[in-house]
């Protein structure tokens, strides 16, 4: 892929075509992973009524260096919805994203956002509500906080019109972080450290979604330097 810098090597590859290899990861939210085609699908066992309640967040087990490009597979099944891209994720405080000391999370959006965690997060196919559907954007956002970053087009066709998965990939480098789909570049930021907080480093990546949106994931894999 030429937008992954020179150099950088796969660190991390799972296809996601079967229970066994989605294991190790941590549901928060009560949410359900299935593989009915040999992709990851995730959705929600709460009605979309419940609001916040329903939306789900799907952890990677690995942690992962500061540097890094993510690129997985996408298609959704059944919107409305959201779907989001964390990456960078860590605890408060130095600690772990998972460490035991810190509050439960449950899918809730404000959990993510000002609770005890930093994190980037790219929402890429935004669905929810009628403003999002009339004009489609990606928006970069850093959090401690809600920090909108960056904001660029959505290609991504309605479910009504997808016929396969895009190629999603997030890549940070250095103080950069940019994004695309199927090779094209939509967004390109880069955070001096200051105006939304100090410079993320390593942590991990997870799928978040707003129900009823049904989705599919596969072919994750990530690079480094």
């Amino acid at each position: 892929m030429a937008l992954i810098p020179e150099g950088w090597r796969e660190i991390y590859r799972n296809p996601l075509e079967e229970p066994g290899q989605a294991a190790d990861f941590r549901m928060e939210g009560d949410g359900i992973a299935t593989f009915p085609l040999g992709r990851l699908r995730l959705e929600s066992v709460r009605g979309a009524e419940e609001g916040q309640k329903a939306n789900v967040v799907f952890w990677c087990p690995e942690v992962f260096p500061a540097e890094l490009a993510v690129s997985w597979k996408f298609r959704p099944l059944r919107e409305p919805g959201l779907a989001i891209l964390f990456f960078a994720a860590a605890g408060s405080g130095g600690k772990d994203l998972f460490d035991p000391s810190l509050p439960v999370r449950t899918g809730e959006y404000d959990q993510y956002h000002h609770g005890e965690m930093n994190a980037f997060h790219i929402s890429y196919f935004r669905r929810m509500w009628e403003e999002e559907r009339s004009f489609h954007t990606c928006n970069l956002r850093k959090s401690y906080g809600f920090h909108l970053a960056a904001q660029g087009a959505d290609p991504l066709p309605d479910v009504a019109d997808m016929t396969r998965a895009y190629r999603m990939l997030v890549v940070k480098h250095g103080p950069a972080v940019t994004f695309a789909v199927d090779g094209l570049p939509l967004l390109h930021w880069v955070d001096d450290g200051s105006s939304f907080g100090p410079l993320l480093a390593g942590g991990r990546i997870g799928f978040r979604q707003m129900a009823p949106l049904i989705a599919e994931y596969s072919d994750l894999t990530v690079y480094a330097p």
